[in-house]
């Protein structure tokens, strides 16, 4: 894993004057770079620059390797506390049978109880552009079988041609 280095140490920190912070976070006062490099040597740790946009620049004694291991640990934790949600899609046509669209809500309840997002589709082909309607009420039956384990984010409607609904799970 690969940190960028964020932050200028030691003697990349060319800065006339800067805010010292002591090694246990207390205030130390405000010195040249060089005098704040010396007592960072004296205490046998790192000058490093923690904010450079203040005037004058904020720095910091610490052990950098040390901050660098828990900045990547910090990191990583929060890496696997994510989660991603994906988009799953679901076609569906005017002409849909029963049986079809019971098959279709099973598996559109299983995109959801895993947490995703259900994009819901019907592409319309040659005269069913003229009935728009039809397929907007084919959408709302299938959003009524799903039994309100699913919340609408966007309602049936008709873009060129097609009919979209997005889905996401209820909140229990």
């Amino acid at each position: 894993m690969i940190i960028k280095d964020l932050y200028f140490v030691n003697e990349s920190i060319r800065d006339k004057e800067v805010r010292l912070i002591g090694a246990d976070g207390e205030m130390i006062g405000v010195m040249s770079s060089r005098d704040a490099q010396r007592l960072a040597d004296e205490a046998d740790l790192d000058l490093v620059k923690i904010s450079p946009n203040a005037v004058p620049p904020v720095c910091k004694i610490m052990d950098y390797s040390k901050f660098k291991y828990e900045q990547a640990k910090r990191d990583k934790e929060n890496r696997k506390n994510q989660t991603v949600i994906e988009i799953k899609e679901i076609r569906l046509s005017m002409t849909i049978d029963v049986g079809d669209i019971a098959v279709k809500t099973k598996q559109c309840l299983k995109f959801l109880e895993a947490g995703n997002k259900v994009k819901v589709s019907i592409r319309m082909k040659g005269r069913e552009n003229a009935r728009s309607y039809q397929g907007v009420k084919v959408m709302q039956d299938f959003f009524e079988n799903l039994e309100g384990k699913a919340v609408q984010d966007k309602k049936p409607t008709t873009e060129g041609r097609n009919i979209i609904m997005m889905l996401s799970p209820a909140k229990a």
